[in-house]
């Protein structure tokens, strides 16, 4: 009998056909008691954290793989362990188990040990080793998905700490009490302590940016591309000034109250406690009185306030900062609004030692002392501390692929005759040598009121409706942002009505079934509107600037850019609401309206300064072009204004590098 059941070769189960076992898997979801619960709960929990990585293999072709082993790694040890034990209070106390483990200090044996099994472990990890046969896994990973129940690690923790508690002897529940205390400081620091959102860590870049900005003496700007990751970036660096000091008082501006919100998630993902908004109706002004008090007492507590931009100026906000502000870490998110007259009054009065300026285009376009004001500030110039170009972002796919569309519009008659009118009031004051305006103040308050007759060219609304029309042809007509001019136009009576209400009548001609919404400052319930915008509720969405600045969109596909404004920061951040990733997007596609004259028109007087103003925008529209996936197409679309006014797309790109 031995010899047959030892010796001779049994006939062997298929070990190759994993279905067995999986089949028993499911049966055990009627017969889980709270142990085996609590097994796989845990299991599924560091799968969903990707800190488990199962490799189920047969030895050989069909033999039971059944090693019990084991490799740990603190960072720069590794422990070898062979044998398995019940892994339970009572099994650990009560029962007569073996149990090998081999440390490096032990000596060259044990260092022999572990080497040899961590490449055992790595081939077989690697699926090089030749003595096993590889099964697939993810049956395996399906039926933890189902046997497991979705919990977070403090909540695993305190399921393990109460587990079949009543039933234990005294010497038992004395066991329990050490592991309870241990296990409940380690929930309480799990609560309170602020940690990186993903396990992860932060990206390599975002360690860099931390380093320069050290370097820089804790002062510089992140010149980061729109989806790159600027708010964790900078969020990262609070964490690891809190790992160095243990506390944490953060002041963060914000352009809009939606970004006042988006911000709040951002801090809580980062487990930072005790969060104060300023602005959006917040009630805030108590907190932060109770706070300086007590800082005034010497009582200091970790603190995150965020602020708009608007209460950040007011003197009701700035009476309590002025008397705190050497405390804190100061954010400011898209850095550029630092510039505004407002804002750029206080700079010298603003003493912080540590501050972060957040922007993907530092610079204040027709604004110079405003940026120097800004660098002055966060003493910085360009490149900047750290800085992470839109090509960078696309080639390393962290943004989505688009295509680009520039839309030629040509301004109407009397439209055309206002802006000739003005053009040649200007005539008098550029500077033909230097191909640039006369510094002169009648100057902006002319090419304002030539702006404006780009802006709200007629034009634009017979070009939106093509590109609905194609659009709705396409079948692409769904997660559309359009933004559309800001203002009222007048009829003949003069009556006004807002320009929006005119690209809705036009997108509702095309399709009457279309489903859109406005996103304006007059809007209720903004965050309604996003969330039905991101599911698919609402298939258009007109905006004027409501989301132009760090609203995250990623469902956003198509954009129809009709807002002409000249502002290249404008259009960056603009195309950054259409580039962030996700899953369902394979890439963006962004239609963009450039207004010129009429094309046949040749008038001499304004050529050479219309030629100086069309190429301006034409850098513009170039840099895009040159990113995008239809880089060719777009120099066909260009090919008619480029050859009137005796330009070169190629050349021009060449010159912005």
């Amino acid at each position: 009998m031995d010899f047959d059941n030892l010796i001779a070769e049994p006939e062997l189960d298929d070990y190759g056909d994993i279905s067995k076992l999986i089949k028993d898997l499911r049966k055990l979801k009627e017969s889980l008691d709270e142990y085996g619960q609590l097994f796989f709960d845990c299991l599924k929990y560091l799968i969903k954290e990707k800190r488990l990585q199962i490799q189920p293999v047969s030895f050989g072709r069909q033999s039971l793989s059944h090693n019990k082993k084991m490799l740990f790694y603190d960072g720069e040890d590794y422990i070898l362990t062979q044998g398995s034990m019940n892994f339970t209070l009572a099994g650990i106390v009560k029962n007569s188990e073996s149990f090998q483990v081999e440390v490096p200090w032990n000596g060259h044996v044990s260092q022999v040990r572990i080497k040899e099994q961590k490449e055992q472990f790595e081939s077989i990890f690697k699926k090089e080793n030749p003595y096993y046969t590889y099964l697939d896994k993810t049956e395996i990973e399906q039926v933890i998905e189902e046997l497991g129940k979705e919990k977070s690690i403090t909540e695993l923790l305190k399921t393990s700490i109460n587990l079949g508690s009543e039933n234990y002897s005294k010497k038992l529940k004395e066991l329990h009490q050490a592991k309870k205390e241990k296990f409940e400081n380690i929930i309480e620091k799990i609560e309170n302590e602020p940690r990186f959102p993903y396990p992860t860590g932060p990206r390599d870049y975002q360690k860099q940016a931390y380093e320069n900005w050290v370097e820089n003496n804790y002062k510089g700007v992140f010149a980061m591309a729109t989806g790159t990751g600027k708010t964790i970036t900078s969020l990262n660096c609070v964490l690891e000034e809190y790992f160095k000091t243990k506390t944490y008082q953060v002041l963060i501006l914000v352009p809009s109250i939606s970004l006042l919100n988006q911000w709040e998630k951002e801090v809580q993902e980062f487990n930072f406690k005790n969060i104060i908004k300023v602005g959006g109706g917040n009630k805030w002004e108590k907190d932060v009185a109770n706070y300086t008090s007590n800082l005034s007492w010497g009582i200091s507590k970790n603190l995150v306030m965020i602020s708009t931009y608007g209460s950040f100026v007011t003197k009701r906000f700035q009476k309590y900062f002025n008397k705190i502000q050497d405390q804190f870490l100061l954010i400011a998110d898209e850095a550029h609004n630092m510039g505004a007259s407002q804002i750029k009054n206080l700079l010298p009065d603003i003493v912080v030692n540590k501050k972060i300026g957040l922007s993907a285009t530092p610079k204040r376009v027709y604004d110079p002392e405003g940026t120097d004001a800004i660098d002055l500030f966060f003493e910085d110039r360009p490149p900047y501390v750290y800085s992470f170009s839109m090509e960078r972002a696309l080639k390393e796919e962290r943004l989505t692929e688009y295509k680009y569309h520039p839309k030629i519009v040509e301004l109407q008659n009397e439209e055309l005759e206002m802006y000739i009118d003005i053009s040649k009031k200007l005539l008098m004051y550029f500077d033909f040598d230097k191909g640039q305006f006369k510094n002169d103040p009648i100057v902006e308050k002319l090419l304002l009121l030539r702006k404006n007759i780009i802006h709200k060219a007629q034009n634009k609304i017979e070009c939106f409706k093509s590109i609905v029309q194609e659009l709705n042809n396409n079948n692409k007509i769904k997660y559309v942002f359009t933004y559309v001019p800001e203002g009222f136009v007048y009829d003949e009576f003069g009556d006004g009505e807002r320009m929006l209400n005119d690209f809705i009548r036009v997108a509702i001609d095309v399709k009457p079934d279309l489903k859109l919404n406005s996103y304006t400052a007059e809007d209720e319930d903004l965050n309604g509107i996003l969330k039905g915008f991101s599911e698919g509720k609402i298939e258009m969405l007109f905006a004027m600037k409501m989301l132009d600045e760090g609203v995250d969109v990623p469902r956003a596909e198509v954009g129809i850019f009709a807002s002409s404004t000249g502002n290249p920061r404008q259009f960056i951040q603009r195309r950054g609401r259409l580039l962030r990733k996700h899953k369902d997007k394979t890439n963006a596609i962004i239609y963009d309206m450039v207004v010129v004259p009429p094309l046949n028109d040749a008038n001499a007087d304004t050529y050479r300064m219309e030629r100086n103003q069309v190429k301006a925008e034409l850098q513009r529209v170039a840099h895009f072009s040159s990113l995008s996936m239809n880089f060719y197409d777009t120099k066909n679309e260009l090919d008619s204004i480029c050859k009137k006014y005796e330009l070169n797309i190629d050349q021009i790109i060449n010159e912005l590098c």
